[in-house]
């Protein structure tokens, strides 16, 4: 796991296969902060790396209703289409059994880190091990 994840006390996963429900098998807070996506099968892959969350100009938060489990369940993903509908048909499309999603709160009471900075330091990390993005990252 990235070395700048570790310091996030709040945080948790969940496994999702296409026969489940996005909506109830998330178990992710409706707090800020990012999530890893992996495809599990004979290894585990780092697919997609998100984030909600956007630390305001007096450094307050400001968060779409529903944090990170919103983001997870009803975010646009392959089409203008909720998570929850498109990620089924991808790992469809790709043979992807079974995904598994790690998510940390970012920013809260206890830790002010910018969810978009860590987004960005897992990406970069990624990219320099890999020369490129995960698979589900259109772009950064």
């Amino acid at each position: 796991m990235y070395k700048e994840l570790k310091k996030f006390k709040v945080t948790n996963q969940f496994s999702f296969t296409t026969e489940d429900s996005l909506a109830e098998v998330c178990n992710a807070s409706e707090g800020s902060g990012v999530f890893l996506v992996f495809a599990v099968g004979d290894e585990k892959e780092l697919i997609m790396v998100g984030s909600t969350g956007t630390v305001q100009n007096n450094g307050t938060l400001k968060i779409k209703n529903g944090g990170l489990k919103d983001k997870i369940v009803e975010g646009h993903q392959f089409a203008k289409t909720g998570r929850k509908y498109s990620w089924p048909a991808q790992m469809k499309i790709e043979d992807i059994n079974t995904l598994e999603v790690v998510w940390y709160e970012t920013f809260n009471d206890k830790t002010k880190v910018i969810p978009t900075f860590v987004e960005g330091q897992v990406l970069q990390n990624f990219l320099d091990e890999n020369g490129r993005l995960p698979k589900w990252n259109v772009a950064f």
